[in-house]
């Protein structure tokens, strides 16, 4: 065989090794993959149960109880147009409050609820953590004492 031929049979192998890796990977993320909803399009969404899926939105004021165990908490999702009751069990993050935005990553079960693996507690741009809260950030940023001169 010629070296042309040669070198051409190998970049064709190669070129097939290439494309089986990458499908591969495709169906190994295809399975893992979770899709986000919101309360609205989930709704409207056909997902069956045991599907891994993400849902956002935000913690529904007065919806948050705790069972006797300490480690559940039911709450209620809401974005503008529709709700979705959900179910954790574990150590909720600090930022987890009613009225703030959650992501949680789990499965619908059979009876509509919501069963979540984790929780991301989100917050707003106005956050400032607790030990900042007291401190007045105006007249720092107008003084002329700094560090650097």
């Amino acid at each position: 065989m010629k070296p042309k031929h040669q070198r051409l049979v190998l970049a064709v192998v190669a070129l097939v090794a290439l494309i089986g890796a990458a499908l591969l990977a495709a169906s190994a993320l295809r399975e893992e993959a979770s899709y986000f909803y919101t309360p609205a399009t989930l709704a409207k969404a056909d997902v069956e149960p045991g599907k891994a899926i993400r849902l956002g939105g935000m913690v529904q004021r007065g919806s948050i109880k705790r069972d006797a165990d300490g480690l559940t908490v039911r709450f209620v999702v809401q974005d503008r147009d529709a709700t979705q009751p959900v179910m954790y069990k574990g150590i909720t993050p600090d930022l987890f409050v009613e009225g703030s935005g959650v992501v949680a990553d789990g499965r619908m079960n059979k009876s509509g609820i919501f069963v979540a693996e984790s929780l991301l507690a989100k917050h707003d741009e106005n956050y400032v953590p607790r030990e900042l809260k007291d401190i007045d950030m105006s007249t720092a940023e107008h003084s002329k004492d700094t560090l650097a001169e």
